[in-house]
């Protein structure tokens, strides 16, 4: 069951299971996020197309191996896929495999929403929000931003973690 989505929902933003019929969204979202860097190579247009193809599966395969039992869900705002969210939920936090939207629905708090409603959530489950998050990232400001604090470092990601402040 996808997590509640208050303030997200407040901006026309709802979270459905993704199927396989949502791949080909799935695989724009992922080449949205990467296509700048890709053609920074000078590769030809159709090699930027399979490269990014052959690190979509790369990855699909990766977080459906090492997150067997996680939430794969489509962002849609007013019908219209806009993002991906990946969530997995264990004893003891909350996984936040990775979020992303299409260019046209970044910087207009669709992004920020889910994460406060993932923070909210996790905060009355008791349990720590957790994502790995690339240094040179641009949302590593927000994370900051939402009280995320490094835990650890892997390769080019850090462990980003947030709990709930003590009670009294």
């Amino acid at each position: 069951m996808p997590p509640p989505i208050r303030r997200a929902g407040a901006l026309g933003v709802t979270c459905r299971p993704a199927t396989d019929d949502d791949l080909p969204h799935l695989a724009e979202t992922y080449f949205s996020t990467r296509l700048e860097e890709v053609a920074q190579s000078g590769w030809p247009a159709a090699d930027q197309v399979r490269f990014l193809s052959h690190q979509f599966d790369a990855q699909h395969r990766h977080y459906r191996a090492h997150y067997p039992n996680a939430e794969w869900l489509v962002v849609e705002r007013a019908g219209t896929a806009v993002g991906r969210l990946y969530i997995e939920e264990w004893e003891r936090e909350i996984r936040l495999i990775d979020i992303a939207l299409l260019p046209d629905a970044r910087g207009g708090g669709i992004g920020r929403a889910l994460i406060e409603d993932l923070l909210e959530d996790a905060a009355a489950k008791g349990k720590a929000l957790s994502i790995h998050v690339e240094r040179m990232n641009p949302a590593m400001r927000l994370y900051l931003r939402l009280g995320f604090a490094k835990v650890d470092e892997h390769g080019i990601y850090d462990l980003m973690e947030w709990r709930a402040p003590p009670v009294g």
